[in-house]
């Protein structure tokens, strides 16, 4: 794995411009009125950061078939799992402030795979016992406490935050920074980051981060680095550019053999999915991603708004990472919106470079896309082209929401039955309806109750017994959550 400090200096020599640009900025112009506080009326006046979440998850699937008793898997897993955020951040004190939250997520029963295989601190205190769980579908909540978020900000340059320590970060619609705040255990990144406002309708936004805290717990090391720069049209409507650089070695994607089938798991985000040992790992998945991205709601009259989005992005190798990373994306879609009531059409495509390797993106909440039956966390090397329908709306408290989704491969793959002499080529992955419903019981109390089925088209690999084989999968959710 290699660093590269000439993006680290463009990256600091950046962020310092912005933080100057502030300060000029500043001197010109009267200061806001900021309420003075004493040390410890900033942390009477803080902001609560504690919320519960209950959640029962159940899945039924066909699972992966062993060519031994031994080697099968259960079609069945269910979880029912408490996560507790408990955490305060401090109002501002001489331009500082302060934030810390614990995590703590409870296992109340233990017929799923939590991916926290062979570590018996996660498995009843038996590390035998994770040995079974991985006889079941994943269902990636393992038992854990830990400091989900310990940061201090700084406003001292007007227009002007930065955050140092372990913190969440959500960037546009998630795809390709996000927590995975759906999991129990979310992503998180250590490291700073700077957010300046200086220009008018304009956020731009860097951050350096050396390690990331996965779903799976697992923490991985390197360097990421993120710039993303959004201008705002109206209210509802932004022009983003982006570039996410990531210099992590192991990032436990397939080799790019043109002879072997993806191995590429569900149950992680990209990032580490199938492989969890540098020792093992056969590819640094080192990458590079520049991209642009048009979102908006643009209104008609009162009761009519318009829904478009196009986006775009590249992704090559970067930092020792492998040669075959070479890889488009694009988003294109729009809809009407009726009051409340709004539908659209989209289409998402994820390129392969010839059948080699896929794009990937490794730290978004790839949850909400591609289905919510979590097939796709990572993109089989084939490619994906998802075309999906959406409908989404609300009757008085209740909001509802649904998905429709074809998904199809980029490049062919060899299906069921498939031999040199008798080939059998498929580009069909399937087809997924997701949906949800969502009432708010209190301004304190939320429930929710989600869906989702995967259809499975033609067979991803030569036999019933491959392991990336992506079969038929129905999962719902029951989550009720109280925040403070």
């Amino acid at each position: 794995m290699k660093t590269s400090t000439t993006f680290k200096l463009n990256l600091l020599t950046a962020c310092m411009t912005m933080a100057l640009s502030g300060m000029a900025q500043s001197a010109h112009a009267e200061e806001e009125a900021l309420p003075e506080y004493t040390f410890l009326e900033s942390i009477k006046d803080g902001k609560n950061m504690t919320n519960f979440r209950l959640r029962y998850e159940n899945i039924d699937q066909d699972s992966y078939q062993g060519t031994t008793a031994a080697a099968a898997k259960q079609k069945n897993a269910e979880a029912l799992t408490l996560r507790s955020l408990v955490g305060w951040q401090t109002a501002p004190y001489k331009n500082f402030s302060f934030g810390i939250q614990i995590t703590d997520v409870h296992e109340f029963n233990d017929n799923f795979n939590d991916r926290r295989e062979n570590e018996a601190e996660h498995n009843n205190g038996l590390a035998a016992a994770s040995l079974n769980k991985r006889q079941y579908p994943n269902i990636v909540d393992p038992g854990f406490t830990d400091i989900n978020q310990a940061y201090i900000d700084w406003t001292g340059i007007k227009n002007t935050k930065v955050r140092l320590g372990r913190q969440q970060l959500n960037l546009d619609n998630v795809r390709f920074v996000g927590d995975i705040a759906f999991r129990q255990n979310m992503q998180v990144f250590d490291g700073v980051s700077i957010l300046n406002k200086s220009l008018p309708d304009t956020e731009i936004f860097a951050a350096h981060f050396d390690q990331v805290r996965q779903i799976t717990t697992e923490l991985r090391q390197g360097n990421i680095d993120i710039l993303n720069a959004k201008y705002r049209i109206s209210p509802s409507e932004a022009l983003v550019g982006y570039g996410y650089f990531i210099d992590v070695a192991n990032l436990g994607q397939n080799n790019g053999t043109t002879t072997a089938i993806s191995t590429a798991a569900q149950g992680g985000n990209g990032l580490g999915a199938s492989q969890d040992s540098v020792s093992t790992a056969t590819t640094d998945a080192s990458s590079k991603t520049y991209g642009a991205r048009l979102d908006g709601v643009r209104k008609i009259n009162d009761n009519w708004k318009v829904l478009y989005t196009a986006e775009y992005a590249k992704q090559d190798d970067y930092a020792g990472g492998s040669p075959f990373i070479d890889a488009h994306y694009y988003k294109l879609g729009g809809g009407a919106m009726y009051d409340a009531w709004s539908v659209r059409i989209d289409q998402e495509k994820l390129s392969s470079n010839d059948g080699k390797y896929a794009f990937q993106t490794p730290m978004g909440t790839n949850h909400l896309f591609q289905g919510w039956a979590d097939h796709f966390l990572a993109t089989p090397r084939q490619g994906m082209i998802d075309t999906f329908v959406t409908v989404a709306g609300a009757i008085q408290k209740f909001k509802f929401y649904a998905e429709y989704h074809v998904f199809k491969a980029d490049e062919k793959f060899q299906s069921l039955g498939h031999t040199a002499l008798n080939p059998n080529l498929g580009d069909k992955y399937g087809t997924e309806f997701d949906a949800s419903v969502t009432y708010p019981f209190n301004d304190k109390l939320l429930g929710k109750v989600e869906y989702a089925k995967f259809n499975e088209s033609d067979v991803y690999g030569t036999t019933l017994q491959n392991a990336a084989r992506k079969g038929d999968k129905e999962m719902f959710w029951v989550t009720a959550m109280y925040t403070f």
